[in-house]
């Protein structure tokens, strides 16, 4: 299928993302419509998650700026929070309240586990005592030590870090599975992930979760430094080591 047969809601979402993917998601998509040709015409007219276009805002990092490729399951099932941009959740605001993590980080379970990782990672938290008694102190020094305040800037310092944030599938859909909608959109995964290990200095790719680790079996991943997590809804991830050594000298919670 050329891309000029690819429905137009999904071409025109392509706007939201910077203009150095546009060949490359064009292509991904392309091989997306070759492998299974009654897969887009089908989403398009089907109600998914994110709405307002936003299937390629992970995309508005620019290429060359890419230096980790972080992968998760899906979208949040829910309107207000798929934003398009993996584990940020567009119904948080404020990270923090006064006994510990703000109410709608604690709803949105992967984004509350990465939090404590970070805190753990950082030396302000310990990886057995997470619970709310330790988070008070927590949340009252990071309201006034020059920590950030809000998800918006947790994304700003990923994005300068250079962090793609991809999910295994780009849509959630009540009505299907997540690893259905993963396996159509695999095509379309090795299509940016063979163009970023094409690059001088490939860039690191972080998968969490099952779903997320089908990506090792492509051969397009053969090439990329890799690092493997469980999904941050586990408790466990909190306590991921590798998680900690990787994310600990960016220091993300603080202002950058």
């Amino acid at each position: 299928m050329p891309t000029s047969a690819i429905p137009a809601p999904i071409l025109q979402a392509l706007d939201l993302a910077h203009a150095s993917w546009r060949t490359i998601l064009e292509q991904g998509l392309d091989a997306m419509a070759r492998a299974n040709p009654g897969y887009l015409p089908a989403l398009a007219v089907d109600a998914y998650l994110p709405t307002e276009h936003r299937l390629f805002a992970a995309f508005a990092l620019p290429l060359d700026q890419v230096r980790y490729v972080l992968v998760g399951e899906g979208p949040y099932p829910r309107a207000e929070s798929a934003t398009g941009v993996c584990f940020m959740d567009g119904a948080v605001g404020e990270l923090w309240c006064d006994s510990g993590l703000s109410k709608p980080v604690n709803r949105a379970t992967s984004l509350r586990n990465f939090m404590k990782m970070l805190l753990v990672a950082s030396g302000r938290l310990q990886a057995h005592d997470t619970g709310g008694a330790a988070m008070a102190p927590v949340a009252s020094s990071a309201r006034s030590d020059g920590s950030i305040r809000t998800l918006a800037q947790l994304q700003e310092n990923l994005t300068r870090n250079g962090f793609l944030l991809l999910n295994a599938a780009l849509v959630f859909r009540s009505t299907v599975a997540p690893a259905i909608d993963a396996r159509a959109w695999q095509p379309f995964l090795q299509t940016v992930l063979a163009a970023l290990a094409a690059r001088p200095a490939p860039p690191t790719l972080i998968l969490w979760g099952k779903i997320a680790e089908q990506l090792r079996k492509l051969p397009e991943t053969a090439a990329l430094p890799q690092v493997v997590a469980e999904h941050p809804y586990n408790l466990s991830f909190i306590q991921h080591q590798g998680m900690q050594q990787l994310f600990g000298p960016m220091d993300l919670l603080r202002s950058q």
